[in-house]
């Protein structure tokens, strides 16, 4: 799959109001709230986590499909996507390492899944981090129609990755920071210096 990812997210949110909206709006539970884990990968050198951490190269498993992907933002909002399902998270994990790359962080996350009209919006969460949506759609002109419809002000939409909403949740964090510098992202752990030090 090769695509343009358009999506927006709005932060701070309880996941039961958010539900009770989308059920309100007419939308369909696509999966009830499942665990993820994903391995970023870089090279030797480092150059995607030292290009303003604009470029992701990662497997994903998403409970019921896994896939690795390769993402990259350009100076929109929006994200230049490759991914190709495979079928083992650990044999796609090695057959990187025996080519070079270099696994760099590993991160577990929770996501509930919705269709809204042409949209998908998702709930995240994510250690340390205040739950948040995401809305995916086919154009921006699709995802501002289901903010509108949910109940969300377009001028507090945020855009990028889940870094962008460390950031909004721990202000000390610059653009050159990223969830991605920890080696570990679990739920089981206590909040890291790394964020404490940026209160």
């Amino acid at each position: 799959m090769n695509d343009l990812e358009i999506e927006a997210k709005f932060l701070n949110l309880d996941p039961d109001e958010v539900r009770e909206k989308l059920k309100s709006a007419g939308a369909k539970l696509n999966y009830t709230m499942r665990d993820f884990r994903r391995a970023l990968f870089d090279y030797p050198d480092s150059r995607f986590q030292k290009n303003d951490h604009s470029r992701r190269l990662r497997i994903r498993d998403e409970g019921d499909r896994i896939a690795i992907n390769f993402k990259s933002k350009n100076e929109t909002n929006y994200v230049h996507e490759i991914e190709v399902n495979v079928d083992s998270y650990e044999n796609t994990e090695a057959l990187l390492e025996a080519i070079g790359f270099v696994k760099y962080s590993y991160q577990e996350s929770r996501r509930e899944s919705w269709k809204i009209d042409d949209a998908e919006v998702v709930i995240d969460t994510w250690p340390w981090l205040n739950p948040y949506i995401e809305i995916e759609g086919p154009s921006e002109d699709a995802i501002k129609s289901v903010a509108k419809k949910l109940g969300y002000d377009w001028k507090d939409a945020k855009f990028g990755s889940v870094d962008t909403a460390y950031m909004a949740q721990y202000p000390r964090m610059t653009e050159d920071d990223s969830v991605g510098d920890l080696p570990e992202v679990k739920f089981s752990m206590e909040v890291p210096q790394y964020f404490t030090d940026r209160m």
